[in-house]
């Protein structure tokens, strides 16, 4: 074991090297600039449409008075919905007919108001109708009690500990942390798959296979890898710290996890981990099947749907604490990640998360055993009944 472990650690020196002093690396950093220069572009421009009034427009075809009560009473109710909760308001002309103003090619008016504040008459197609007419009969009735409506004081007591304001922030640290894991997953995770087959390809693999045990390889780029994402993982997080205390951000005012900050960034780190080793060595054992990029291509795929229902499983599980889904949820190994990191956010106990770690990292161990058989069996055309294999010693 010990022998393992030290050729396994040569092999992830070797690939952890041959990565991050490699020029595409810098470049692998800097990747994810691109998406959050386009997100900010994006955000820009829906920020400038959200801007833009697009509230429908009503003509008003009715007299001086019953317009200014109604415009009275949109001010009132405006200031307490918000501006694009009603309509926007526009004096037409009285004659034509509403229905020779709505078939005007500039006309901008969707529907028209007349008749009187008692009796509103409102023109226009049928689905405009549907959606404007509650909020002319809610401005008109207000327009109508205007001396006598009066909005009623609310009085306020401020505490400073609410449990349900509590436990609804911790489920949104709990998806927050979901959400993060999965897509740093799917993102590195797929690195491995290329790696081993460029190495088949050019028969490195071989050469390793005949040096050390192919426990140790398929161990030692999976440490390699999972060494390097936390490179990448250091260099992003540091880089967004930076920016969030240049925008004049502060952490002291943020909520804080179930278990606290301290101790749920460091089980962050051990579900990443975990998350991270299970895809990969499922990638590993792939990758030692596949002959070229191409089916590693065609075999990703599927893997990556499958991961995908998994962190839709899992982020079911996050508002249903103790449920039966929850706890299918922490027992599956490849979702256990997911669902744990957002029971920690929620829930102040310790002895699950160690006992979750176990047994993500035997399965995680099982996976690669079974995956060094299949790359014996099919690849290295050695090795015996399955069930001797996968449970003897590893050797060379």
């Amino acid at each position: 074991m010990k022998q393992l472990w030290r050729a396994a650690f040569v092999i992830a020196r070797r690939d952890f090297t041959a990565v991050v002093l490699s020029r595409t690396f810098i470049l692998f950093l800097l990747g994810p600039l691109l998406p959050i220069l386009i997100g900010f572009a994006f955000g820009g421009l829906g920020e400038k449409i959200s801007s833009t009034d697009l509230r429908p427009v009503v003509g008003i075809a009715m007299s001086a008075q019953d317009k200014a009560a109604l415009e009275r009473a949109h001010d009132r109710l405006t200031e307490r919905m918000g501006d694009q909760a009603l309509p926007r308001l526009r004096q037409v002309p009285s004659a034509p007919s509403p229905r020779v103003q709505l078939a005007r090619p500039d006309s901008e008016v969707v529907a028209i108001l007349s008749g009187t504040l008692a009796h509103p008459l409102l023109t226009g197609k049928r689905q405009d109708l549907d959606k404007l007419q509650g909020d002319i009969s809610l401005l008109s009735t207000a327009a109508l009690a205007e001396r006598t409506l009066q909005f009623v004081r609310v009085e306020r007591q401020e505490v400073t500990t609410s449990l349900g304001a509590q436990a609804q922030v911790r489920l949104i640290i709990g998806r927050i942390a979901q959400v993060v894991m999965f897509f740093l997953t799917i993102l590195l995770a797929g690195m491995i798959l290329s790696n081993l087959v460029e190495e088949k390809t050019n028969k490195i693999i071989e050469i390793l296979a005949a040096a050390v045990p192919i426990d140790a390889i398929f161990l030692g780029k999976l440490m390699a890898m999972l060494a390097m994402s936390f490179v990448g993982i250091a260099f992003w997080g540091g880089t967004a710290f930076a920016i969030f205390l240049a925008l004049g951000g502060s952490a002291t005012g943020l909520p804080a996890p179930a278990v606290g900050w301290p101790l749920f960034l460091m089980l962050a780190v051990f579900y990443f981990a975990m998350a991270y080793t299970l895809l990969g060595s499922l990638f590993l054992g792939i990758g030692a099947q596949a002959a070229t990029v191409r089916e590693v291509q065609t075999l990703n795929m599927p893997i990556t749907m499958g991961q995908m229902l998994i962190f839709f499983f899992a982020s079911y599980a996050v508002d249903h604490m103790g449920s039966p889904a929850e706890v299918a949820a922490c027992i599956f190994p490849f979702s256990s990640p997911f669902a744990m990191i957002a029971r920690a956010a929620q829930d102040t106990a310790i002895w699950p998360h160690l006992l979750a770690l176990v047994w993500q990292a035997a399965f995680v161990a099982l996976i690669i055993r079974i995956g060094v058989l299949l790359f014996r069996r099919h690849v290295m055309q050695s090795g015996g009944r399955w069930w001797k294999a996968l449970f003897s010693p590893a050797i060379g």
